[in-house]
């Protein structure tokens, strides 16, 4: 009949003989040097008990591993029995080698009783299967797992007895060694075993309604690392309390360093800096020294996270802690509060202006310094200073203040600091405010879009609009879109945002193709954090489709600087939009700072003069109208459109056509309207053509 193996078991069965030899050793050496005889005597019985479960269980864990083509089973007075040969062996084998004087003859006879009685084990838990026709035997495959059976014992005596001293060097690797050898010699008298095994075709197990073979090899697992585990901890219990003291004094040491420290970066923790600053507030109360908390938060930090991955962000942490030690005094406390969050604790300060000066030379040495770690990229702070009396006497109003002052000072530019200020907290909690009403916004339909339109250069005549997000809240009033964009940006609220911005264009649009009115082209503004959206690119087709819109309908318009911030990725992303149909727009031109081959390699449709730019054609003259001319003849040279943005007046119009300037779009022009008014606006269009 067919066998097979299940490798993991017999990997297992072999783990079990290893530790049972290993026990067995350890054990010897335990008992020989025991002075009682009633205690050896004891400890033989135990260590039988242990030992032959060990081998016993090996035996079953390995018979687990091995299948046939038939259920199987084994009795349970059959296999009580083999257990009770593998403690007989066990102590039989305990007690010729703790005796005083081990032979020549005496370690023979042990060796061949012990291995007597280990391949009757094997035999009888065989026999315990009640196999119908009965298991036959191949003659030489018995005869050598008896050989084997007999070499291992002898061999396990003698190795026992020459590792008994504790005292030896290296004693433990020793007993580890000659455990391998022993379970290696353990494991291959069974597999000689069941090798001389032939299961006639058809057999039938007898016990295969007995003990379950799963429930037997599991039970029997657990038993036995639980019986040799405990009999090995007894046994080396004395040898190992100072090992045992040193090692929870050791873990008592990394569980205060893990409630103290912050784990990335080696620097204290929020709990450690609480502490700090709370003795700080009691020696300043009774000496009345100044001293300032510097709350930094890193500039850009998410975009690292999101595009280099968390493994370069924990780099880039571990690398700014040691760099911000070596920018501080050395009596500073440093700590990381969490993510990108830093704060430094500066005491004994004698002026506000020291603390400017500190947080000046942080923003300075990381602007310049020269740095020995390996980390390429070079990261900066923005930092909040708040005080101490003048800007809170307790932990949670400093830091709250600090972090409230770093915010602004990422408001004022970024890569820079501020000092807390009262006025901040009113700002603070318009901020909060406006992230509530963004918040609800979009589920109370507060929002609604305007379209501001553009026309033709040369024949003045419409030519698509530009979708415009507004805001009105019910506690708050209108809020413009230079103060709730900027937040709903840092905030993430942007994404979906943005989101509901095209949906509802698109409905716009098939709105007043269902009237019967031209298509037209919408242009809708993207944002820095919808462009690190992987998928951007598939959720915008899958709006515009589901809407019913043709793709070529809506442009979308990048910012010059935010394309350039990551320009391959920008080219990309475009290459993907005109791929689906979308028409691609190069927002606020001549506001940053661009690469000219990198202008070329996008390809977009459109550049979007800014009006900074529409109004310096009457504010600066000829230079004004030169620099114009020259962006106009760019974007003509590399095949792309002009929209001039921000016109306001006729001389501004009329040089702008003078420079065949593609599109406009202004307040001269038309203002922003509803979508029934650019509606009634494409009605005239379409009336007049």
């Amino acid at each position: 009949m067919q066998s097979s193996y299940n490798l993991w078991l017999v990997a297992m069965s072999f783990v079990v003989a290893t530790l049972a030899s290993y026990t067995a050793l350890d054990l010897t050496g335990r008992i020989f040097l025991l002075d009682s005889a009633r205690a050896r005597h004891a400890w033989r019985l135990g260590g039988a008990v242990a030992l032959g479960v060990g081998i016993w269980s090996m035996h079953f864990v390995a018979m687990l591993a091995f299948s046939l083509p038939i259920p199987l089973g084994y009795d349970f007075a059959t296999t009580a029995a083999s257990l009770g040969l593998a403690i007989g062996a066990s102590y039989l084998a305990l007690f010729v080698t703790t005796r005083a004087q081990l032979t020549r003859g005496r370690l023979l006879a042990g060796g061949v009783l012990m291995g007597l009685g280990i391949a009757g084990m094997h035999y009888t838990g065989m026999a315990a299967l009640r196999m119908s026709p009965a298991i036959r035997y191949q003659p030489a495959w018995f005869a050598g797992s008896l050989a084997i059976a007999i070499g291992a014992s002898t061999t396990a005596l003698w190795m026992a007895r020459a590792l008994s001293d504790d005292d030896q060097h290296h004693v433990v690797r020793k007993r580890f060694a000659a455990a391998l050898v022993m379970g290696i010699a353990i494991t291959g008298m069974h597999y000689t075993a069941m090798a001389a095994a032939d299961f006639a075709p058809g057999a039938v197990c007898g016990a295969a309604r007995g003990v379950n073979a799963t429930w037997l090899a599991s039970s029997v697992i657990l038993l036995t690392f639980g019986i040799l585990i405990v009999t090995l901890i007894l046994s080396r219990f004395d040898a190992r309390t100072a090992f045992l003291a040193g090692a929870v004094s050791s873990l008592n040491g990394q569980l205060l360093r893990l409630a103290t420290l912050d784990t990335l970066t080696g620097l204290p923790n929020r709990s450690t800096l609480t502490e700090r600053i709370e003795r700080a507030i009691d020696r300043a109360h009774r000496q009345r020294p100044l001293f300032a908390i510097l709350f930094m938060d890193l500039d850009g930090f998410k975009t690292i996270n999101d595009s280099l991955g968390h493994s370069a962000g924990d780099a880039v942490l571990s690398a700014f802690a040691q760099r911000l030690l070596r920018c501080v005094r050395a009596h500073d406390t440093v700590a990381r509060l969490g993510g990108d969050e830093f704060v430094v604790l500066a005491e004994n300060l004698d002026a506000r202006e020291d603390a400017g000066a500190l947080a000046e030379g942080v923003l300075e040495r990381m602007r310049s310094g020269s740095w020995a770690d390996s980390q390429p990229l070079q990261v900066m702070p923005s930092i909040g200073i708040a005080l101490y009396p003048h800007d809170g006497d307790t932990v949670e109003t400093l830091l709250k203040h600090a972090d409230t002052a770093m915010y602004e000072a990422k408001r004022a530019g970024r890569s820079t600091y501020r000092f807390f200020e009262r006025s901040m907290n009113e700002a603070a909690t318009r901020t909060l405010q406006v992230q509530s009403a963004l918040h609800h916004g979009l589920a109370a339909d507060h929002f609604w879009l305007e379209f501001q339109p553009k026309f033709h250069g040369g024949s003045g005549s419409l030519a698509g609009a530009e979708a415009l997000l507004r805001l009105h809240d019910p506690q708050l009033g209108r809020l413009t879109p230079r103060e709730f964009i900027p937040i709903a940006e840092r905030s993430g609220q942007i994404v979906e945002i943005g989101y509901w911005v095209v949906r509802e264009t698109c409905r716009r649009i098939r709105g007043w193709i269902e009237q019967g009115l031209p298509a037209t082209t919408v242009a809708i503004n993207l944002s820095p954090r919808q462009l690190l959206h992987p998928d951007l690119v598939a959720t915008m087709l899958g709006i515009v489709e589901a809407e019913g819109v043709a793709c070529e309908q809506i442009m979308f318009e990048i910012t010059e600087t935010v394309a350039m911030h990551d320009a391959p990725r920008t080219v990309e992303i475009i290459r993907t939009f005109q791929a689906n149909g979308f028409a691609i727009a190069i927002d606020d031109f001549g506001t940053g700072y661009s690469s000219l081959a990198y202008l070329q390699r996008f390809r977009v449709k459109q550049l979007k003069i800014d009006r900074f730019f529409t109004n310096g054609l009457d504010a600066h003259g000829p230079e004004g109208s030169a620099i114009v001319a020259a962006i106009i003849a760019l974007a003509h040279s590399l095949e792309m459109d002009v929209v001039a943005e921000g016109v306001e007046t006729e001389s501004q119009l009329h040089l702008l056509r003078s420079m065949k300037c593609d599109q406009m779009q202004g307040f001269l022009l038309g203002k922003p309207v509803s979508a029934y008014d650019f509606g009634e606006l494409l009605r005239r269009t379409m009336m007049t053509a």
